[in-house]
């Protein structure tokens, strides 16, 4: 990159949300080491920032905190601990093996590390990546930006709309509600192809819930005037409405991932890692929601402060581990993260998400045909949520042996 300012530090972390945050401020406690975090917003915090409800901060800071309030302490955190926490600065591709290009309002740059944590979060699927057919119309959001528009940036009912429909029914879809009535929008029906909704929602009464079908088209030019729905039963319809809001269906932010070469999992399509947060490239790891797509902010800075850990061990000498057991998901799994066995999975549980409800489903992990573990589930095991498997059984994983697959079913 000619013209380029060539800098090294001891840690590169990109993405300052929950997990990036959490590292870093973990990292620079720990020693005399120069930490960077990298962050294209103008702020840092990552998604609480915009989130303005409850839920937040109890497990970190003892506290019940709203997004925002949560994302400041991280950042604070970070940065008292002697990170260097920069915003508007984006990598943009790399130039080594632990090398990243970056462009600056001052300027490009050239950033050598001796470890990198990707920590770039994820993202919801917008409409075109879900393959909704019709025209262009504005009015199509995802959850995410909608939350920057009225949170961020003050945009009000007369900008955002009259009549919205919202796309799904987890809890984010709940937020997105709220979002909008908060913002004076009258929501008309919540669409989901789950076979329930939420059964709980709050004080306020919930908008018109529309289960069992899907959005086949949107409607309107220049602006939205409608979505076309259809029912699992064949029948079909239109809602008219000025706005629609696509949420959940995350899948991790891992462009830079990708780019520099780090294997990815297929089932969680972010990148591959161990126990310890380590990728298949020696130096680079991956923590928080870009391993995955979506889980708590506090669960992604939890991970933060885990892959931190790594990283100390990593700078003091920790060899790199030339390959792993992979883990692979069967049955009714969609994924099972974390996707290799190494010497530290045993201490850290795994996370599995199905594909459709399970109701008291088993658990089994075997490799070549030997059982390692059997459960079954006490609840129901839901697709927007994981299920936590202890990891004791990874003591008895044969390193030499082939691997291990974790299955869920009736």
């Amino acid at each position: 990159m000619a013209g380029a300012v060539n800098r090294t530090v001891d840690v590169l972390v990109v993405g300052a949300g929950p997990a990036g945050l959490a590292a870093a401020a973990r990292l620079a406690a720990a020693g005399p080491y120069r930490i960077e975090v990298l962050e294209r917003e103008q702020e840092a915090g990552g998604v609480p920032r915009h989130c303005f409800h409850g839920g937040f901060g109890l497990a970190d800071f003892g506290r019940p905190l709203d997004g925002p309030a949560y994302a400041r302490r991280l950042a604070r955190a970070a940065m008292v601990a002697g990170a260097a926490v920069r915003t508007r600065v984006s990598a943009v591709g790399w130039s080594g093996p632990l090398t990243l290009d970056v462009t600056a309002p001052t300027g490009l740059e050239r950033i050598t590390a001796r470890a990198v944590v990707l920590a770039t979060g994820a993202r919801e699927r917008p409409r075109s990546a879900r393959l909704v057919p019709g025209t262009r119309p504005a009015g199509v959001l995802t959850t995410g930006e909608l939350q920057q528009s009225v949170h961020l940036y003050g945009v009000r009912r007369e900008r955002l709309g009259r009549r919205a429909v919202v796309l799904g029914a987890e809890p984010v879809a709940q937020h997105a509600v709220r979002t909008l009535r908060g913002a004076g929008v009258e929501v008309v029906a919540m669409v989901t192809e789950q076979s329930r909704g939420p059964r709980r929602f709050g004080a306020v009464p919930p908008p018109p819930l529309l289960t069992g079908a899907r959005v086949t088209e949107l409607l309107g030019r220049g602006r939205l005037t409608g979505v076309g729905v259809s029912r699992l039963d064949g029948r079909s319809g239109v809602i008219r409405c000025d706005t629609v809001v696509f949420t959940g269906d995350w899948i991790p932010d891992h462009e830079l991932a990708r780019e520099g070469g780090v294997p990815l999992d297929p089932g969680t399509r972010g990148p591959a890692v161990d126990g310890s947060f380590r990728t298949g490239s020696a130096g680079v790891f991956a923590a928080g929601n870009v391993l995955r797509g979506v889980e708590s902010a506090g669960a992604a800075a939890g991970e933060g402060r885990g892959v931190a850990d790594a990283v100390l061990r990593h700078l003091a000498g920790a060899p790199w581990p030339l390959s792993g057991v992979p883990v692979t998901a069967a049955g009714a799994l969609r994924w099972v993260a974390p996707n290799r066995i190494d010497e530290g999975a045993a201490g850290r549980a795994f996370l599995l998400r199905v594909r459709e409800p399970l109701s008291r489903p088993l658990v089994e992990v075997s490799q070549d045909g030997r059982i390692l573990h059997r459960s079954q589930l006490l609840g129901t095991a839901w697709p927007h949520r994981s299920v936590r498997l202890g990891a004791g059984w990874a003591r008895r994983v044969d390193p030499a042996g082939g691997p291990v697959t974790v299955r869920i079913g009736s």
